[in-house]
């Protein structure tokens, strides 16, 4: 294995071993497909029947419950699919595997049929299960023994997301929102498709670097893309002693897992097709509040049944572990408004409609946004051509075409908007902004971190938080004059955008710290456990963001839309404020890591 990484490293692009950049562009392709068609879900199941671009026309709770459930699920089958690579595929085929399964699922998307509609989120959640969890991992492996070189690697990656994300939502929205929903939907599985082929082709570089695993195969945790490397003994080793799993505990982990997954089907099943797995009631909660709370309470006794095991400082830490973890619950309850009411708002609300100088001076821009980054991308591509085009000259080629097709479109489209007298943005088009804004500021926040001024990790969560509220706060001063139960009106974009802006602040706070301080805290023989308890507490927060996004219309018809999102900046500014004030409680609780 070690030969394997000498000889990675022999190839250098940028100073970092040429198969990182295979895994960017691998990852870019798959971060492409996978917002270019979440942004476009919302969008598609809510749009009119009767219309140009004809939708499903369903209810906009419906959509969301359908939407939070799938994305909850997003985060639950990577627990399986690290397990299956870890004891069988091993890391690169389990990517390929996921890249197939995925390339699929966009495929029967694109038919628009119900039935295909429903395959196709189904193979989607199985492909980002192998997917997810395993390519991040191949990076860990290429760097062991090189952890002065791990940020710098997960850096460029955490590009390789963005810039996936950027180009998928702007692309595939364009198509969707101008041509048609299966244009969009199939886009997305053109270009999984091209990720995966140059990905294969390129299995020479590698060596044994994520192959199948031996018997005597040591697995590395999956890091964080944006998540500092401890250094090695950093930390003072605490005494532990041995806590293993009991019947009990096995029991309370199956009864609540299948409580939880009941729960996930059967909210959208039940409002959309009007079936109900849990027909029951018991005093005013309906089968699926009392399933879900008893799932909650069953997990609740777990964690501090195993917790309270534990010796005092490996206690402490792990608690302090599941506080964060709660708080994480609240950002992304908030945070993945983004892709549900947010880019309802976008589209309804919003005036997407420039004319004269304000037309022209947004192409520019847009014009600048798309080929700048485009260009530099494509600059990578030509440095990875000239060191591997000997080794995996196929899987170039490839990758080329790709590029040949995005640079095709780019164009294309650019064309269409200089073409216009003036100028109509798409809904899908603000999507982009978060990946921008985390391009241009994560510079500015690493030099913070990295700086004498650098917040605990109470603090970071307690600024995302504050930030991300801040966000909705803006929304709902600009939604102040839409009367109560308004279906459309027309906001300034500004309001949408200056959102964004404070919504990826609050991000770049909170999102290096999670798995990094959970790397810490937590006994090496925990990791995994406590890995998959982080990737619950997202799920959580994704399928709330659907529940309380559905309420839009409720709250808007008995309120107004200023105060659904008022309810979205009251919430989290007081979460973070807890979090601030629990910071010395928190700093004892961590005994010492920071």
């Amino acid at each position: 294995m070690n030969t394997d990484i000498e000889n990675l490293f022999k190839e250098k692009v940028l100073g970092h071993p040429a198969g990182l950049f295979v895994l960017f562009f691998t990852e870019m392709w798959e971060r492409f497909s996978f917002y270019g068609m979440r942004i476009l879900l919302v969008l598609f199941l809510t749009a009119p029947i009767i219309s140009d671009n004809p939708g499903w026309e369903w209810p906009r709770e419906h959509a969301l419950a359908l939407i939070g459930t799938y994305a909850s699920l997003l985060y639950l089958t990577p627990i399986v699919g690290g397990y299956i690579a870890d004891k069988f595929t091993g890391y690169r085929i389990a990517v390929v595997i996921g890249c197939a399964i995925m390339t699929l699922g966009h495929a029967s998307m694109a038919l628009e049929t119900t039935a295909t509609f429903y395959l196709g989120l189904a193979l989607l959640v199985i492909g980002t299960g192998f997917f997810k969890p395993n390519i991040t991992s191949i990076i860990s492996e290429m760097y062991k023994g090189k952890e002065s070189k791990k940020d710098g690697a997960y850096t460029i990656f955490y590009m390789g997301v963005n810039a996936g994300a950027f180009f998928g939502m702007m692309l595939c929205g364009y198509l969707a929102e101008n041509v048609g929903w299966s244009w969009g939907f199939g886009l997305a599985g053109i270009f999984m498709f091209f990720g995966m082929l140059q990905f294969l082709l390129a299995k020479n570089l590698f060596g044994g670097v994520g192959a199948k695993p031996s018997k005597k195969h040591e697995v590395e945790l999956p890091q964080n893309i944006n998540e500092e490397s401890p250094a090695a003994g950093a930390e003072t080793s605490v005494d532990e002693k041995l806590n293993p799993f009991t019947l009990l505990d096995y029991i309370l982990i199956g009864v609540s897992a299948i409580g939880g997954l009941l729960y996930l089907f059967n909210d959208p099943l039940s409002k959309i097709q009007e079936v109900n797995l849990l027909p029951f009631r018991i005093g005013s909660l309906d089968g699926s509040s009392v399933v879900i709370l008893t799932a909650l309470v069953l997990f609740l006794i777990l964690v501090v049944s195993r917790v309270s095991r534990y010796l005092p400082i490996v206690r402490d830490r792990i608690i302090a572990v599941a506080i964060f973890g709660l708080f994480t619950v609240f950002f992304f309850a908030a945070f993945e408004q983004s892709l549900g009411s947010m880019t309802l708002f976008a589209r309804d609300y919003t005036n997407r409609d420039l004319l004269g100088s304000s037309a022209l001076i947004f192409k520019v821009v847009d014009a600048l946004l798309t080929t700048v980054p485009l260009m530099i991308i494509t600059w990578v591509l030509y440095l990875l051509f000239k060191k591997t085009y000997s080794k995996i000259g196929l899987s170039n080629i490839i990758l080329g075409l790709a590029f040949v097709g995005i640079w095709a479109l780019v164009l294309y489209r650019l064309n269409d908007k200089f073409s216009q007298e003036g100028n109509q943005i798409e809904a899908s088009w603000f999507g982009i902004l978060n990946s921008f804004f985390i391009i241009t500021l994560a510079p500015l926040f690493s030099r913070w971190w990295e700086s004498k001024y650098n917040p605990s990790a109470a603090m970071k969560y307690g600024l995302g938080l504050i930030l991300l509220g801040l966000g909705f706060a803006i929304l709902a001063y600009g939604t102040l004059g839409i009367p109560q139960g308004a279906k459309t009106a027309s906001v300034s974009m500004v309001f949408l955008i200056l959102a964004y802006l404070f919504h990826t602040m609050g991000e770049l706070c909170l999102s290096p710290v999670g798995l990094s301080y959970l790397s810490k805290l937590v006994p090496p023989r925990m990791i995994g456990f406590m890995f998959g308890i982080w990737y619950l507490a997202i799920a959580i927060g994704q399928k709330a963001a659907g529940t309380m996004g559905g309420m839009i219309d409720r709250i808007s018809e008995q309120y107004s839309l200023s105060t659904f999102f008022l309810m979205f900046t009251l919430v989290p500014i007081g979460v973070g404020l807890l979090s601030i004030l629990l910071n010395p409680v928190l700093k004892k609780l961590m005994h010492g890591v920071r």
